[in-house]
């Protein structure tokens, strides 16, 4: 808030409070001119708490002495000095009231909240702070009056205790709702035209009997109000008129309540002035005035204890029916989730019954919680665990499984297992069926683990395998008979024709059967290449713990000799540590002697070869990198060095099929590992390469499904 719209607020206050005033001197009753009413109490009271937050609060402190002084000095009455007294009675009191209600009730609007009073205990609160604040400033008044008068009357403070409380509860709780509808405005409806369109909607949808009772209730209300304190007979009818207020009450909203109860102390007020009513024919003004404020707290709290009663058990069924509503669509969307996760459980049960791989889980008691047709079908009988030993498994070098063997199928609850081949014997397959098994860990939400068993039947593959690599091994002889014959006719032609006489046919004899020596040599490397290739791709593997510094270091001393016997220049190797892998030994031997081959074969000449070579354990591969300082990959032929038949320096001089890194890829992959090609920041080639890491604990050859 600006400091110059805290000092427009602080004035409009203050003429509001000084009409307040001028309207409070007009009630004065008696010779002595005590005042039946003070509605400046409940303006000073809203006053206050409008402007908790301004700026320039000094200016409220000094205003509302100020503007009781202009209207003292306007009415003539009570004396200036007096009249002082009283103006820091108010100030204290609307200070103190102010205080009270941000320590008991901080919601309400100007307590430091934004809400009106809309429960009985902020009503509670709210009658605390207005008597407690009242108290302090009768307590001021008094005082000021004794200071002045040298008189001190109880009566009097008993007056201005009930009158400053009537007032602060009927015009503070209607200031309360009237700011807190205002502070509502820019959130909820941006201005007070917004507001006005929003509540004449609501009026227009208001069905028309609601109406009808609201201006029944109204009327009959207020007549029978008039005709209570208009009877100049003063029958006692104050009381029994409450019957009104608990109607209004229980009929009517609450800012039409508070209405009400303005309207009611105006027309109580305005008719014992006038000396009628049932309270005009007691002789004392004193105590007339605190009967008729008692009366007025009497109907002010009634009426709004059972109003807020009611709008609180509203809001609580409001409540409760949205959380029976949010309760019945969670249940929907339960039940809606439960046909549809059973609706899935059927699909995935009909997918895994058809299947054509047998499948199954296994507990860690070896007990079978699911499996399929197609399990059952391939183990034959009741696909129970045990049923390996009853009807045959074999392992592929013909021992047989035994009972002890599911100990390690319960030890699959721990660990990924590679792919293992079994062999099954039972009546009715002669010639048995090979199986190969998968088996997964598979962890439960509460913490236990299961295993996944996974059975596909690779017999037809195992048959086209072995009649593939039979082929190979037939055509590899088959070819590399004719060219030992041609190689060695060639040789024998060479060493028929050195011994005769030069003469320029003879040396063009000569230099052909070197052309047909060369040739015959290179189609011997690709028949090689190309059964090395068909071995690395088709053959079984044999999985066991190999010591990888030790391959590297004899493959290494190989190489090393091989140079020297050439006299070519010996290749430098630094080797770090290698963990040991499990894999193919005789596959592992190959992969690693392409790789060191290709990376002291493709060095530029006059180099010396120099190679480092490291491997880490990561979870349960060894990645492994072989660097070189040879020539280095081509840019964009990374990948596809390990394609078939491709030579990256195919016209640079350096000989080859092609198929060397595709047999490496083909070796690592079998292994489930991968390999890739990097440069090297020093110069040459990186090949990082991950293979299986060795167990820490043996395990079988072939492991068992369930």
């Amino acid at each position: 808030m600006s400091y110059r719209r805290s000092l427009t607020r602080t004035a409009l206050f203050a003429l509001a409070y000084s009409a307040a005033v001028l309207l409070g001197r007009q009630t004065a009753i008696g010779p002595d001119g005590v005042g039946l009413a003070w509605p400046a109490a409940g303006v000073s009271a809203v006053w206050f708490c409008a402007q908790r937050r301004a700026r320039a609060r000094w200016a409220d402190v000094v205003a509302l002495p100020v503007a009781l002084a202009a209207t003292t000095a306007v009415t003539a009455t009570p004396a200036p000095n007096v009249a002082l007294g009283f103006g820091i009675a108010g100030v204290t009191q609307a200070m103190v009231f102010s205080r009270l209600l941000s320590w008991w009730r901080p919601n309400l609007w100007g307590a430091g909240g934004t809400e009106p009073l809309h429960r009985p205990r902020d009503l509670w609160g709210f009658l605390g702070a207005a008597v407690g604040a009242s108290f302090c400033g009768a307590g001021i008044g008094v005082a000021n009056e004794r200071i002045f008068h040298g008189s001190l009357d109880w009566t009097h403070f008993t007056l201005y205790l009930t009158r400053h409380t009537a007032s602060i509860l009927i015009i503070g709780s209607a200031g309360v709702l009237a700011g807190s509808v205002l502070a509502g405005f820019r959130d909820h409806h941006g201005s007070v035209g917004g507001w006005w369109r929003h509540h004449m909607r609501t009026l227009a949808g208001t069905r028309p009997w609601r109406i009808a009772e609201y201006l029944v209730i109204v009327a009959g209300t207020t007549c029978a109000y008039m005709i209570g304190f208009g009877n100049a007979a003063h029958l006692p009818l104050a009381f029994p008129l409450l019957s009104w207020t608990v109607l209004v009450a229980i009929r009517l909203s609450t800012p039409f309540l508070l209405l009400h109860n303005t309207v009611i102390a105006g027309i109580a007020v305005h008719y014992t002035i006038a000396g009628t009513g049932p309270f005009a024919r007691i002789a004392d003004p004193l105590i007339q005035g605190i009967l008729v404020q008692l009366f007025l707290v009497l109907v002010t709290v009634v009426g709004l204890a059972l109003a807020l009663a009611r709008d609180e058990r509203n809001v609580l069924l409001a409540e409760l029916a949205a959380e029976k509503a949010e309760l019945a669509r969670e249940k929907t969307e339960l039940a809606a989730q439960r046909m549809l996760a059973a609706a899935h459980a059927d699909l995935l049960a009909a997918i895994i019954d058809s299947m054509a791989d047998g499948l199954a889980v296994i507990e860690p008691d070896g007990r079978v919680s699911l499996r399929n047709p197609a399990f059952t079908q391939l183990l034959g009988g009741s696909g129970h665990p045990d049923a390996g030993s009853r009807f045959g498994l074999f392992r592929l070098d013909g021992t047989r499984y035994g009972d002890d063997d599911l100990g390690s199928l319960r030890a699959l609850a721990r660990q990924d297992v590679p792919e293992r081949d079994a062999l099954i014997r039972r009546p009715g397959l002669p010639g048995g069926r090979i199986v190969r098994t998968t088996a997964t860990p598979l962890l439960r939400r509460d913490g236990t683990r299961s295993t996944v068993v996974l059975l596909h039947d690779v017999t037809a593959e195992r048959r086209h395998r072995d009649e593939l690599t039979n082929f190979a091994g037939v055509v590899a002889h088959d070819l590399l008979n004719p060219l030992a014959s041609v190689d060695g006719w060639t040789t024998a032609a060479a060493d028929a024709l050195s011994d005769l006489p030069a003469h320029p046919s003879l040396d063009q004899a000569l230099a052909d059967l070197t052309r047909s020596g060369r040739a015959a040599a290179r189609m011997r490397g690709l028949i090689d290449g190309l059964l090395a290739y068909a071995t690395a791709r088709e053959a079984g593997l044999a999985p066991a713990p190999v010591d990888l510094a030790g391959v590297v270091a004899d493959i290494a001393e190989a190489r090393t000799d091989a140079a020297g016997a050439v006299g070519a220049l010996e290749p430098r190797f630094t080797i770090g540590e290698l963990p040991p892998v499990q894999v193919d030994p005789v596959l592992l031997r190959q992969l690693l002697d392409n790789l060191i081959g290709n990376a002291i074969k493709y060095t530029a000449a006059g180099t010396r070869p120099a190679l480092t070579i490291t491997a880490h354990r990561d979870g349960t591969m060894v990645e492994m990198r072989i660097a070189d300082n040879g020539i280095g990959i081509p840019k964009g032929q990374h990948d596809a060095i390990f394609g078939n038949f491709h030579r990256a320096h195919g016209d640079s001089g350096y000989h080859g099929t092609g198929l060397g890194l595709a047999i490496c890829k083909r070796i690592v992959e079998r292994h489930h590992g991968t390999i890739t090609a990097t440069d090297n920041p020093d110069g040459g080639s990186c090949f990082i390469l991950s293979l299986p890491a060795a167990l820490d604990t043996a395990t079988p050859t072939v492991l068992l499904p369930a």
